[in-house]
């Protein structure tokens, strides 16, 4: 199993990233994706994740209203749609699967991308 994520870069404050998760080799009986974000000198923290089979999601309260999750099954990938960036959003974004349960603690998450950087200048 590979988690690849991809689509930060540089972007200003107000811009918009959507960053992508492609599993390749997951089982088919995951019970979801989650994305999770770590800036410099911070702990590793929830942003949002995803119920594969019923598609519920589930948001950070600092993001929520700003940023989408969205899955799609058939290519097995995850997206992160960021609108509104703030600076504060900066930080590496990791995407990561579980097959026990949805949830916001990232210890139920077993398989893990690289991570994927976002930037966001003021």
């Amino acid at each position: 199993v590979q988690l690849q994520a991809s689509g930060g870069g540089l972007v200003q404050a107000g811009d918009s990233l959507r960053l992508s998760c492609n599993g390749s080799g997951l089982p088919d009986d995951i019970a979801g994706m989650g994305w999770f974000r770590q800036a410099p000198g911070r702990a590793r923290e929830f942003v949002a994740t995803i119920a594969w089979r019923r598609d519920t999601t589930y948001l950070a309260d600092s993001v929520a209203g700003r940023f989408t999750i969205s899955r799609d099954k058939a290519k097995n990938t995850a997206y992160l749609q960021m609108n509104s960036l703030e600076p504060e959003d900066t930080a590496d974004y990791y995407c990561a699967a579980t097959r026990t349960i949805v949830s916001r603690n990232p210890l139920v998450y077993y398989w893990w991308s690289q991570g994927t950087q976002v930037t966001v200048s003021s």
